[in-house]
């Protein structure tokens, strides 16, 4: 009998770039829904680099058990005024022990990041010749606080 697995080998990772997204205050939507608004930020890596645009935002959702799950959309221009459409879910898990530190807005982002999991699946869309590479890519992210928002570090996925 033939087996249908196969070796592809390792997944590879490449640096797209690194991105910070300044957030209005959230507004709680109820029944755990929340949205975090965009408010603007900027996006720099090899190959690309610009603004986060104040339009769009994060439709999460907090469970009982602590995970965040992510539903974000965000529109970023590069730098030559191209327009990205930059779409992810994803999950913030924040263990129990965690939670009292991360509910001050003041000094939530002094955590230590690896102290709780947060990992996204950026897609993105655009119309820009230049940057239609990016609409067949697959993406992966690692997330962390900042002061007046959230950051990733965004890796094409080879």
């Amino acid at each position: 009998m033939t087996t249908r697995v196969r070796d592809l080998g390792e997944l590879r990772t490449e640096l797209l770039f690194d991105i910070v997204v300044d957030l209005h205050p959230r507004l709680d939507i109820g029944g755990g829904r929340v949205f975090f608004g965009a408010a603007g930020g900027t996006f720099e890596g090899p190959d690309l680099r610009g603004e986060v645009l104040p339009v769009g935002g994060d439709w999460a959702v907090f469970r009982p058990d602590g995970t965040m799950t992510l539903d974000v959309r965000l529109t970023l221009r590069t730098h030559d005024d191209a327009l990205l459409h930059m779409t992810y879910g994803g999950r913030w898990r924040i263990p129990a022990e965690l939670r009292s530190e991360l509910a001050d807005p003041a000094t939530r982002h002094l955590v230590d990041p690896t102290r709780y999991y947060f990992r996204t699946n950026p897609l993105f869309e655009t119309g820009s010749e230049r940057y239609a590479w990016l609409n067949d890519v697959v993406c992966a992210g690692s997330g962390y606080l900042v002061e007046g928002g959230v950051a990733y570090r965004v890796a094409k996925i080879g």
